[in-house]
């Protein structure tokens, strides 16, 4: 690959779909990765990665591909079941960080589909998740959610840690292009008026100690996909992270979202996304960006259409202006919902950390 050019899909021998041929070429050193990000598009990563954590108790697993995986979550959400709960337990929304652990266990564990279970009915419990109650019981009992998160994520044997971006209890307040100011995810998620600029409260809301040292030890890094502010430019606010993702040794890699999102990205090119991240980071915090080029059916672009929704234009040569490489194929994967392709996805993050320079650490 060279500096300055488009690169194809790039997947190493190791992610073919053959299990026997997964540690095929791979060097015998396992990666380090730290995963960044919330919502649906985070836990749809992890899925694709926890096939790839050696831990030889696990029949499925495949060998010295990933030695350590730290998923880092927004923590923000103040709607549904997780604002319900924060608003009644004084607590930190357990939503996303559950979906996390879901997506980094088992698939076929009972434990598994237990925690992802939402209840459809009841007073007072219709609408809640049953891992979302069990992680508020934890908190109450322990008196820390982290602690509670970690015993959870015990039960649940998930193949990697999960930690909060911060553990405070941080809002996220958007300035829009109107100049008015809407507090909360999801008084945002329903503005009609588009972000100009977000932060969170307090502003200075501390990441945690462990965020910032599996950051500075990955040899992986990626951030997204997830809605470019409520999932990832939130994580990127929080006291320490955009500092540390600057001076990281690790390949650091921008996983760009499939479709358009209201009130987040209407309009918005992949380099769009980056420069808007850059504008909260203020410094560059990428090597490589993830992009879709592949088609969608007319049928896909019809539906998303009528939600006002449409690919985000993959404008690689600018992207490459921004110093940031681009690797450019079939990410997606369309079914009711247009999601990315967790083991292609993986393959081409597998590539990418594996043909890192050696860094010391």
């Amino acid at each position: 690959m060279t500096p300055g050019s488009p690169t194809k899909s790039v997947f190493p021998q190791s992610c073919s779909s053959d299990p026997a041929e997964q540690t095929s070429g791979l060097p015998s050193t396992p990666l380090r990765v730290v995963a960044m990000g919330g919502g649906t598009g985070l836990s749809t990563l992890l899925r694709g990665l926890r096939r790839h954590v050696s831990f030889p108790d696990w029949p499925d697993a495949v060998p010295c591909h990933i030695s350590d995986l730290a998923a880092v979550v927004t923590v923000t959400d103040d709607g549904g079941s997780s604002g319900r709960l924060r608003q009644e337990f004084n607590m930190l929304p357990p939503g996303d960080i559950r979906n996390c652990m879901v997506a980094l266990s088992a698939e076929e564990d009972l434990l598994s589909k237990l925690f992802a279970y939402r209840f459809k009915s009841g007073r007072g419990l219709g609408g809640h998740s049953f891992g979302n109650l069990f992680i508020t019981a934890l908190t109450d009992i322990t008196g820390d959610f982290t602690h509670a998160v970690q015993l959870a994520s015990k039960i649940l044997a998930t193949r990697g840690r999960i930690y909060p971006a911060t553990t405070a209890n941080a809002t996220v307040v958007a300035h829009m292009d109107d100049g008015s100011i809407v507090r909360g995810e999801t008084n945002i998620t329903a503005s009609k008026q588009r972000i100009a600029e977000l932060t969170i409260d307090p502003p200075n809301a501390p990441a945690m100690p462990e965020t910032l040292d599996a950051i500075e030890r990955a040899d992986l890094i990626t951030v997204g996909p997830g809605s470019l502010y409520t999932s990832l430019i939130t994580n990127l606010l929080v006291q320490g992270i955009p500092a540390a993702l600057a001076e990281a040794n690790g390949v650091r890699v921008y996983i760009c979202n499939l479709m358009t999102q209201a009130n987040e990205s209407l309009g918005l090119t992949a380099s769009e996304h980056i420069e808007r991240i850059y504008e909260h980071t203020r410094a560059p915090i990428f090597d490589y960006a993830i992009v879709n080029t592949a088609p969608f059916s007319p049928e896909t672009l019809a539906r998303y259409a009528a939600e006002n929704a449409s690919p985000i234009p993959a404008d690689v040569e600018r992207i490459e202006k921004l110093g940031v490489r681009c690797i450019t194929g079939d990410f997606a994967s369309e079914d009711n919902l247009v999601r990315h392709a967790a083991n292609r996805v993986t393959g081409a993050l597998l590539a990418l950390g594996y043909s890192r320079p050696t860094r010391p650490h």
